[in-house]
């Protein structure tokens, strides 16, 4: 009987997919050729033309989730160098005159080695050398140990622990490896308590919260370190100790309110607790080299801008040479990092980069009136909409669709967004919003991993989640206004 309906689901789902799969193709086919008068953007051109209707097949893929998001990235890249690109079939390309600009093979190739996705790859070897030497759970035990046994400051111990970890570790290991280390304390609990619902949401919201850490801590913040970085564009020269200097004890803050929340929402019955975080390091000189590796390297990227003139994509090739040098990381290793995190990122800079260097932005820029737009109405709605859509599908395809959007509207607006601190704080804004988004399992994977566990339901993830969401979004954006006004970000 459960075989049989399980079969029927699935056939029902596989065929929601192939309808969504149909209906995206169509709408991508009417767009692809509608008449160039009927976008109202003066000087569009064929090739520009042909770039909306690939950002509508993404838009559609990435909401329906009718193929993987990483696939759906993948598919970007492919169908921009077949049909966008100077490489592109002869059909497609036609003179520059009658066309328009043409992509770059090599650009669009190149998303797959851009500094931001090596900046990526080093966090990854990080995590994946502390975990394979201990030196995560020496760390956690050494961390946790000030907390003491009062259960809600073990509570606070492990929300701070995990949001530390996930400003350089990717947040969804993070919040695995934490929920290991919670297994015997849950032991001890009463069953029918609600500490340990307290407990368990502590680690995907301490995870979602600490990734706004750092530019390395989730994609979305990827996608908006690269923008505002960007040589050929905005190129504000926000360096990784620049955002850290503000994120980072934002994330401290808010994850000392959303102790309270817990506190509040799901109260302990049991005032101590034992803790006993199981695991050993290694005691080798392997380990000696990963700690000073981890160290140094974080060191280098808080500074090393500053005093030495090495950017923070740079600094991450330091850590993967070490390691690959020593040895410290295998071939075998690299099968461990999240390829398709990676393949997804690099299809949301192929997609901003179709934007710019078709001149399509530039075109959309003269051709709306951005200028007229009221920022604050900007701020809000954007942030809105990437927190609504974040709670539903990956926070990083909404930040791919979002950030190149966004990014045409603030260049359009001009100087009437420095009454609300500027580009920093509306593309900053939606890393911010996406890793806000928490309400529901499927909204993040620390989410899916913690309401796995069975000790939560989903009215208690939503209750907590959607709360300290909205708390943290508007502490984030009023802090994003105050600071990037002062021009710190």
């Amino acid at each position: 009987m459960q075989e049989t309906v399980k079969k029927t689901l699935t056939g029902e789902f596989d065929r929601r997919k192939g309808l969504m799969l149909i209906v995206t193709a169509l709408l991508t086919l009417v767009v692809w050729n509608l008449p160039i008068d009927s976008f109202g953007i003066e000087g569009l051109t064929v090739v520009q033309q042909r770039v909306i209707a690939i950002f509508v097949m993404a838009v559609m893929l990435w909401l329906t989730e009718a193929i993987p998001s990483w696939a759906t990235s993948v598919t970007i890249i492919f169908v921009l160098l077949f049909c966008v690109s100077d490489s592109a079939f002869n059909f497609l390309q036609g003179s520059e005159g009658e066309y328009g600009e043409l992509l770059d093979y090599q650009g669009v190739m190149a998303c797959f080695a851009d500094p931001t996705i090596i900046l990526f790859l080093g966090g990854f070897i990080l995590a994946i050398a502390a975990t394979k030497s201990g030196l995560d759970v020496l760390m956690a035990k050494t961390l946790i140990a000030p907390f003491g046994k009062k259960s809600e400051n073990v509570l606070l111990g492990f929300m701070l622990i995990t949001g530390i970890f996930s400003m350089f570790i990717s947040n969804t290991a993070t919040a695995a490896m934490m929920l290991t280390f919670l297994t015997p304390v849950f032991k001890a609990l009463p069953a029918n308590g609600k500490g340990r619902i307290a407990l368990t949401m502590a680690i995907p919201i301490g995870a979602n919260l600490g990734g706004m850490g750092t530019p390395i801590g989730t994609p979305p913040n990827a996608f908006a370190y690269k923008v505002l970085n960007d040589p050929t564009g905005l190129d504000l020269g926000i360096t990784f100790g620049h955002w850290m200097l503000i994120m980072a004890p934002m994330v401290i803050l808010m994850l000392i309110v959303a102790w309270f929340v817990l506190r509040k929402f799901f109260p302990f019955t049991q005032k101590t607790i034992e803790l006993n975080i199981e695991g050993d390091v290694q005691h080798n000189w392997r380990t000696v080299v990963v700690a000073a590796t981890f160290v140094l390297t974080i060191v280098l990227w808080v500074g090393g801008k500053q005093y030495l003139g090495i950017n923070a994509n740079t600094v991450a090739m330091f850590p993967i040479a070490v390691f690959a040098f020593t040895g410290v990381i295998t071939a075998k290793d690299l099968q461990d990092i999240d390829w398709a995190v990676i393949w997804m990122v690099a299809g949301g800079f192929a997609l901003g980069l179709a934007m710019n260097g078709t001149g399509l932005a530039e075109n959309a820029v003269k051709s709306i009136p951005f200028a007229e737009f009221n920022p604050i109405v900007i701020l809000v709605i954007s942030g809105l909409v990437c927190f609504a859509l974040s709670n539903f599908i990956s926070n990083t395809a909404t930040a791919a669709l979002l950030i190149p959007i966004l990014t045409v509207v603030c260049q359009g607006m001009g100087n009437r967004l420095d009454a609300i601190g500027g580009t920093s704080t509306v593309l900053i804004g939606i890393a911010v919003a996406a890793s806000c988004a928490m309400s529901l399992p499927i909204s993040t994977p620390p989410n899916a991993i913690a309401y796995s566990t069975g000790l939560i339901k989903q009215n208690d993830m939503v209750k907590a989640g959607f709360t300290v969401g909205i708390i943290s979004l508007v502490m984030g954006y009023a802090c994003l206004i105050v600071f990037c006004k002062i021009g710190i970000l």
